[in-house]
């Protein structure tokens, strides 16, 4: 071996190594993994290609290879993705100038190879002695989180700390995968509300990942370990097109034929009778492909991808279990940007409808039920992907239309005949139209009894899919067994289709 050849291995050997054994056994002692084994624990063995292994801060003193992120190209199954991982044992995985321009780099190539961008992220935020340059790194990283958002898949895993202005790069990517009492994202720490608020909180309180699973719906997926983590980002991943050029990857496997199931078995005739939405959803679909995202953050909508004879859709479906599947603030959001995502990137949207309406109640209205809600009709409107809705049961005033109505650009609109379409239920309807006729009557026993025949009389003239069908509002009422007949016929007749929105700068959404 020549002199050269030995100082690049050295080199090589020394940048691999990091800084200090006793730095990599702090981070086993929290359950956390070195940022090469997280890279080695997602990919497809041998297909790391690293790039910039000996880049260096130029302004702190101390040489330290890779400047805290290892960046470079791998595969999963064989589908190319550039990433990079931040490394704790560098500086906390701080981020300054170089280290920005690493991920940025990565970043830009990306895109012109039309790959997804996946970032590993377990740092202290902005390196202080790196001062403005730090701030001006992280400026360059959200304009390109910003303008690559819809051209190729970014996607985020956070394993340790993420606070402080560093949390709007994964807020603006995609998705968001975490692991629990590990994972932390936050603006303000703890000790800053402390002496600013007066408040007292740990941090596992106030950004871990079931925080921000439950209550402030910013990630997507909590799993247990790091190891569980990177199963469910493997599986997810299989679902993701590389870029927005082409379709999402196909599963050619011939899927079990389906069982026929009876309606009646899976969703109650009576409108007020609850059902598991996911049970209609295994039924129709292929055989477990449903994968559910953000399953505890407004549980009251379901979102998710599953496969219909190996092609990829996007499902959202009212919950019934949850507030009778009511539309609200945070499932509009929830399921907007979902649809969003889908439309970005030619995959089918699937929507299931038993909706009673939109939440009522004060607290709703004040906090901007009206702007939010808007935010799901908008992405519903402006999809240009295939779109296939089925109504169930219920489908009420305003949230019939938004819910993926022919009004808003559905391609197919199918409804069982348990199918309610109306602008309100048979008790509110009533109470509305027969008000002062109701009134007249002082006798309680006769007014319930006048009120139920006016019920079913209203029942039998507006809320059966008969109406909606002949003025074309939807186009057939199926046998709910035959559903993913037709489900399967819709697609496959949308499938070349193309659809132009006006041209215009961009639309001002309702945000």
């Amino acid at each position: 071996m020549n002199t050269v050849s030995k100082s690049l291995r050295e080199k090589k050997k020394l940048a691999i190594s990091g800084v200090s054994q006793e730095k990599v056994n702090k981070q086993k002692l929290h359950g956390k993994k070195t940022a090469r084994e997280r890279i080695e624990l997602l990919i497809d063995p041998g297909s790391f290609e690293e790039i910039d292994t000996f880049v260096t801060s130029p302004i702190l003193k101390e040489k330290l290879y890779t400047d805290g992120v290892v960046t470079g190209f791998g595969s999963i199954d064989g589908r190319q993705m550039a990433l990079y991982s931040q490394d704790f044992t560098i500086k906390g995985g701080s981020l300054g100038k170089h280290h920005a321009q690493k991920i940025c780099k990565i970043m830009d190539t990306a895109v012109k190879i039309g790959c997804p961008i996946v970032g590993i992220i377990d740092s202290g935020g902005a390196r202080i002695d790196e001062g403005i340059h730090a701030l001006a790194g992280y400026g360059d990283i959200f304009m390109r989180n910003t303008r690559y958002s819809g051209v190729v898949p970014q996607l985020s895993i956070i394993l340790g700390p993420c606070a402080g202005g560093a949390v709007y790069s994964p807020a603006l990517t995609d998705f968001i995968f975490t692991t629990e009492k590990i994972s932390q994202l936050f603006i303000t720490g703890p000790q800053v509300i402390k002496q600013v608020m007066h408040q007292d909180i740990d941090k596992e309180s106030l950004g871990g990942a079931n925080v921000h699973e439950e209550k402030s719906g910013v990630v997507h997926f909590v799993s247990p370990t790091e190891e569980a983590c990177f199963t469910t980002f493997k599986q997810f991943f299989s679902y993701l097109p590389s870029n927005y050029k082409v379709d999402p990857p196909r599963d050619d496997q011939p899927d079990a034929p389906k069982k026929f199931i009876p309606a009646q078995k899976l969703v109650p005739e009576q409108a007020q009778k609850s059902y598991d939405i996911r049970a209609v959803i295994d039924s129709i679909i292929d055989t477990n492909s449903f994968l559910e995202i953000q399953k505890k953050f407004a549980p009251n909508i379901i979102i998710g991808f599953a496969r219909v004879e190996g092609t990829v859709v996007g499902v959202v479906a009212n919950q019934p279990l949850v507030l009778a599947g009511a539309l609200d603030i945070n499932a509009s959001c929830k399921a907007a940007r979902f649809i969003n995502f889908c439309d970005s990137f030619s995959i089918p949207i699937v929507s299931f409808v038993d909706v009673p309406g939109f939440l009522p109640g004060v607290d709703q209205e004040h906090a901007g039920i009206i702007r939010h809600g808007a935010k799901l009709l908008a992405a519903y409107a402006q999809a240009t992907v295939p779109k296939i809705t089925i109504i169930l049961r219920k489908a009420f005033g305003g949230a019939y239309i938004v819910m993926g109505s022919k009004h808003l650009g559905a391609d197919f609109v199918y409804a069982w005949p348990t199918a309610q379409i109306a602008v309100l239920g048979p008790q509110a309807a009533v109470a509305i139209l027969n008000r002062k006729q109701l009134g007249t009557i002082d006798d309680l026993e006769e007014k319930q009894i006048l009120k139920k025949t006016l019920e079913n009389q209203y029942s039998q003239e507006y809320l059966n899919p008969f109406v909606a069908a002949e003025y074309g509002y939807i186009d057939d009422i199926i046998e709910p067994c035959n559903t993913r007949k037709h489900l399967i016929k819709a697609l496959a007749i949308t499938k070349e289709k193309v659809e132009h929105l006006p041209r215009k700068k961009h639309a001002n959404l309702p945000l």
